[in-house]
């Protein structure tokens, strides 16, 4: 353990300890000389050098160790390396029942702020692999934890939390809603078409998509509903109409280049590394532009078993998983500990100059001292 200064400045102030050494030094007891008759003959004597003497020195102490704590305080001392001793933990994630607690444990919602048990459990749904790493970092080491979390496990973020400690993992069979079928987008063709062979590749697309066949063109001016993907299979750029549809966040799919905005980014490359389709920003949209025609020939990305998968997961990205098994989610070991914090002295130091200055307050009127004076 070492101890450090959180503003050092303020041991400044223990300058004023010169005020009480002034003080008794103002206010020693004077002693007025008095003559006798028969001490007049006497011979006269050298008179002594005066020493400085201090009355009522543990009153002058305590004086002193009072301003002295006082500078000390305003210094703000930090212990470092000090051990935090905390109960053991229990969080139970909300929408569960709270499980009886064991002797002297702390219970805690797995929320944000980790509010206690007792209080109303959040009913909106919670990033649970989040906290746990939040928590984590905030417990000190060594605390033990015990974590309750329905099966299958909500609140995932894609990857395995990774935690300091060992906890104790309690999964609770939990029954859920039938998950929301994910729906594939449906494309919507426009424009004229300059190769008949593109309408056959959109249409085996759309069947790998979703098993339905493509559906009738758009009529000119007419714009995709939100959630479909435009087809734009003109050689001229995108309409007006077109342009402010995928500003307002829509995803078109053309071949001409004429219709694309922006710098473009390989989102697509064949076997060889040559690139199929190419991503432009337009406002909060995009367009996925093919670099040549859609005919097998020209682009031989489409020969690919994955090219529909892969195409789908550009325009209308999977959402990630929502639900899993909870066995599969307990947290692994292996990640930094958290740092420990420093242990601030303020309140002892409150304490230390309450008691000086009750002790300074009794000396200084005790009976016996103005008996003395």
């Amino acid at each position: 353990m070492n101890l450090s200064l959180l503003f050092p400045l303020g041991l400044l102030a223990l300058a004023s300890l010169l005020v009480p050494l002034l003080i008794h030094l103002a206010r020693r007891h004077q002693y007025a000389p008095l003559e006798f008759a028969a001490l007049r003959w006497l011979r006269a004597k050298a008179r002594p050098r005066q020493r400085i003497r201090f009355d009522e020195w543990p009153l002058l102490l305590v004086r002193m160790l009072l301003l002295a704590a006082l500078a000390v305080l305003l210094a703000r001392p930090l212990l470092h390396g000090a051990p935090i001793r905390m109960p053991p933990w229990v969080v139970v994630a909300p929408g569960m029942s709270p499980p009886s607690l064991p002797s002297g444990s702390e219970g805690r919602w797995l929320a944000p702020g980790f509010p206690p048990l007792q209080d109303t459990a959040p009913s909106a749904p919670q990033p649970l692999a989040s906290l746990l790493r939040e928590l984590d970092q905030t417990l000190p080491k060594g605390t033990a934890l015990t974590v309750y979390v329905p099966d299958p496990m909500p609140g995932l973020d894609g990857e395995r939390p990774r935690l300091s400690r060992t906890v104790q993992w309690r999964p609770v069979a939990t029954p859920v809603a039938a998950p929301v079928p994910n729906i594939a987008p449906q494309l919507r063709v426009a424009g004229t078409d300059p190769e008949p062979s593109a309408l056959r590749v959109l249409d085996a697309v759309q069947r790998a998509w979703g098993g339905q066949p493509l559906s009738a063109p758009l009529d000119a001016g007419v714009v995709p509903n939100d959630g479909q993907i435009g087809v734009w299979l003109a050689d001229a750029p995108l309409p007006a109409t077109w342009q402010a549809w995928v500003q307002a966040g829509g995803s078109v799919l053309i071949v001409s280049a004429k219709a694309a905005h922006g710098s473009g980014t390989t989102v697509l490359a064949d076997a060889s590394g040559k690139a199929a389709v190419v991503r432009h920003a337009l406002g909060h949209g995009q367009v996925l532009r093919f670099t040549a025609a859609l005919a097998p020939d020209a682009l031989p990305i489409l020969r690919e078993p994955s090219f529909p998968r892969r195409l789908l997961e550009q325009v209308h990205p999977l959402p990630p998983p929502q639900l899993a098994p909870a066995a599969l989610h307990a947290p692994l070991a292996g990640a930094i500990a958290p740092l420990a914090q420093p242990r601030e002295l303020a309140s002892w130091l409150l304490v230390l100059i309450v008691l000086l200055f009750a002790l300074e307050r009794w000396m200084a009127t005790a009976p016996r001292r103005g008996e003395r004076a």
